[in-house]
């Protein structure tokens, strides 16, 4: 029977962050060992499982060439190191419910490839009131990158074209941020760009992500 591993981790400056600007950037979030394997668990993938990305969800999803064209698989807990994985993030996810009361419900994520030159043009990964994404999640799974290799993740406030964060992918950063409040791209890359990306989820689509109270964090 296989077991997952419970990870000792202190996640005080992701709530803090969550609950002040709603946004956080964390480096080496993840030990080298840990993203060494996730980086593994997706290197030895059936190419057939990663799949064009697509746009929307569900019956309504639909790929968009002129919009993204990275590949995805998503993670199902079928590898220890998925299990790791989805474990550490049931553990914050435990922890924002307890400090922020935010109702998160479930989490689900996935890896994504980006090749020399893919992209995903600026977008929010939900709207208000018509979607229950509340908190996004991206992981950083590359080993050495450079400024001159791109695939920066640009984050924007809310109607404004100025970039707030310029993010390089480096590995075992952690980017997290309020899925309404946020633009985002990715730039284009000249190496394969490697991700999880991720999304808290509630119940309720029509309650808003403002509903997260500012309480002391102990």
């Amino acid at each position: 029977m296989n077991t997952v591993v419970r990870l000792e981790h202190d996640f005080t400056r992701i709530v803090d962050a969550i609950a002040g600007p709603g946004i956080g950037l964390f480096p080496d979030f993840l030990d080298a060992d840990m993203v060494a394997a996730l980086r593994h668990d997706l290197a030895t993938l059936p190419p057939w499982e990663l799949t064009p990305a697509g746009i929307g969800r569900e019956q309504r999803q639909q790929t968009n060439e002129q919009v993204r064209t990275d590949k995805t698989r998503w993670l199902d807990g079928d590898t220890p190191i998925q299990r790791r994985y989805l474990a550490l993030m049931a553990d914050l996810q435990q922890q924002l419910n307890r400090q922020l009361f935010m109702g998160l419900k479930d989490y689900e994520c996935h890896y994504a490839l980006y090749q020399n030159g893919d992209f995903y043009k600026k977008h929010l990964d939900a709207f208000r009131g018509r979607s229950n994404r509340r908190l996004t999640t991206v992981l950083y799974l590359n080993e050495d990158w450079q400024a001159t290799d791109g695939g920066e993740l640009l984050i924007y406030p809310q109607r404004s074209k100025t970039v707030m964060h310029r993010v390089l992918p480096q590995a075992g950063t952690l980017v997290c941020f309020l899925s309404e409040d946020f633009p985002h791209e990715v730039l284009p890359a000249s190496r394969d760009r490697l991700s999880i990306a991720g999304w808290f989820r509630i119940d309720d689509p029509v309650a808003p992500a403002s509903r997260l109270q500012s309480t002391p964090v102990i």
